[in-house]
């Protein structure tokens, strides 16, 4: 049996060895989804950000949890089946566009470019608050995204399917 201290042929899991640090960085996903409700970004706009983010990424255990979550917060199966394609979809409304822009932007720092370009668009449909709030949020869930797939965590299948 492997314990969270004994390396599975695969590596191990970074959030059980160094619990301390995880507990940190869920604090901070408590206090990012407090100041994204505060600023007016509903949950199923975060849980896009979050998807968004974990598909570019392809962490497959973030993407079960926040498809999971999105589903919960009331998004639609159609949506979250196109929103790897979002820009080629009138899906999506002009806010949750722009914030997904953002996201986008914020997975790829080393694109000037890109930044700046959702940067000015958001700046057109989001406030302030609201911007920062997604860049928070795209923030932390690549930080998550990076714990599960260094961590190798596994995906479960449903029980109930």
């Amino acid at each position: 049996m492997t314990t969270p201290t004994t390396p599975r042929p695969e590596g191990f899991f970074i959030d059980k060895q160094s619990p301390q640090a995880f507990r940190a960085l869920v604090q901070v996903s408590e206090v990012v989804r407090t100041t994204a409700s505060e600023a007016g970004l509903d949950r199923t706009t975060v849980e896009l950000i979050n998807l968004r983010v974990s598909q570019l990424n392809g962490c497959a255990y973030c993407l079960d949890v926040h498809t999971r979550a999105a589903l919960r917060a009331g998004e639609s199966p159609q949506r979250l089946g196109v929103l790897s394609a979002w820009r080629d979809t009138g899906l999506f409304t002009p806010p949750e566009r722009a914030a997904l822009a953002l996201a986008e932007a914020t997975t790829d720092p080393a694109n000037a470019s890109k930044q700046t370009s959702a940067y000015e668009a958001a700046q057109q449909v989001l406030s302030a608050d609201q911007i920062s709030a997604t860049i928070w949020v795209a923030v932390t869930i690549n930080a998550f995204n990076r714990v599960s797939i260094l961590s190798k965590h596994p995906v479960p299948p449903l029980r109930d399917h």
